[in-house]
């Protein structure tokens, strides 16, 4: 058993002086080596084995406080006071790691992980388990053929083999799809649109992580930043929520539904910091997932990029009104600063704004997402942006193979 020492918390029944002192640091002795004694490192050690943390958090206590006082002891007596406090001391497994392999690229060679690699099949849009399954098999694979070192082309082959057989050669070709975006000619740019609460920037984070793509903005964001250089006199559309900042507009400005009109003028103020961000990551050839209520189709150009930059643009809705009202009460009941309340006193105007999208989204061939269950949703984004890039001009696997 490894050392061990005081990592856990204090026992809060310990007096307050007991606490505030410094306990004299106890050796433990193994084979003529010395290390001192950690109860953090003992409990880990018994959790491993199989013991209950609350049983080897309780024997980590029963040994400190049984060897308190001394300078030096014996691994064996340690190992005889854990049995004396657990009634028995169950062996310790014997788990032999598997060999070191690496893979070589980019004139470097770097260990082999199944977690990076479970990390890079999730573009194929599957499940992350699914995805852990088929990084183990490799792993296994690898280690019973003893392979030490590996090209990082072998290793995608034998991922896109691997999901060929298990999910189909259409869900293999997405993978390598994304592999071969992941050192782009020209950025991916993901925009996610859709009213306020529909789930749209989870989902926008959780496709950005599952692809790999690091850099992340709302449009919520952008207009913060607008507020800040635009004054409510200038821009006042800007100063508001999306659904009542019709309130900060002059009538005679507003034409048709008041709400919707001024959710427009919002938009298109916004815009302007929308496209700067697109410009810059076509200029710095860097992905980017967007995401906002001010994404509305029509308002926004995306074939202006269609010769630097793959844009899709997707709008995420929940149609259960019930479901949206139910969103919103556990906002107000988790919100810390904020007064979430206020979403369900606008709900109508919330609802009002998705009809809007809905109706623009349809007009523009913009896909739709209805956000029932948060995992199918991820998927169908990804899905989507794969298969796009998938069918675009004639690619071909045994080419990027």
């Amino acid at each position: 058993m490894a050392s061990q020492g005081d990592g856990l918390p204090v026992s809060g029944s310990q007096p307050l002086a007991a606490r505030g002192r410094k306990r004299a640091r106890i050796l433990v002795e193994d084979g003529g080596r010395r290390r001192p004694f950690m109860r953090g490192i003992m409990v880990h050690s018994l959790t491993a084995r199989g013991v209950s943390f609350e049983d080897a958090y309780r024997a980590a206590n029963a040994v400190r406080d049984r060897i308190a006082g001394r300078e030096l002891v014996q691994r064996s007596e340690i190992r005889d006071l854990v049995r004396e406090v657990l009634g028995s001391l169950p062996e310790e497994p014997v788990r032999p790691l598997p060999p070191a392999i690496r893979i070589r690229g980019h004139g470097t060679t770097r260990p082999f992980s199944k977690g990076v690699l479970s990390q890079s099949l999730l573009a194929a849009a599957i499940d992350p388990n699914e995805a852990f399954d088929v990084a183990r098999d490799i792993e296994v694979e690898l280690v019973r053929r003893e392979i030490r070192e590996m090209d990082r082309h072998e290793l995608r082959r034998l991922a896109y083999e691997a999901l060929a057989r298990r999910s189909g050669e259409q869900t293999a070709e997405r993978y390598l799809v994304w592999r071969k975006y992941q050192e782009p000619e020209r950025p991916v740019i993901l925009l996610l649109g859709g009213a306020t609460g529909v789930g749209k920037t989870e989902i926008a984070l959780e496709v950005a992580h599952r692809l790999g793509i690091g850099r992340m903005l709302s449009t919520d964001s952008i207009r913060q930043i607008m507020r800040i250089t635009l004054s409510p006199e200038i821009a006042p559309a800007i100063h508001g929520s999306s659904f009542d900042c019709y309130r900060l507009l002059s009538p005679e400005t507003l034409s048709g539904d008041p709400c919707i009109a001024g959710f427009r003028a919002q938009a298109q103020t916004v815009a302007v910091g929308i496209r700067a961000s697109m410009d810059r990551a076509v200029r710095e050839n860097a992905s980017l997932v967007l995401d906002g209520v001010s994404l509305v189709p029509g308002l926004l150009d995306a074939s202006h990029y269609a010769a630097s930059a793959d844009v899709f643009f997707l709008i995420v809705a929940t149609l259960d009104e019930d479901a949206l009202a139910e969103r919103f009460e556990a906002r107000a009941v988790a919100a810390r600063r904020r007064d979430a309340r206020v979403y369900l006193d606008h709900l109508r105007d919330i609802l009002r704004i998705q009809d809007h999208l809905l109706e623009l989204a349809d007009r523009h061939d913009v896909p739709i997402v209805d956000n029932v269950d948060f995992d199918r949703s991820v998927i169908a984004v990804i899905r989507h942006v794969t298969e796009s890039l998938r069918q675009k001009g004639d690619f071909h696997a045994a080419e990027s193979l």
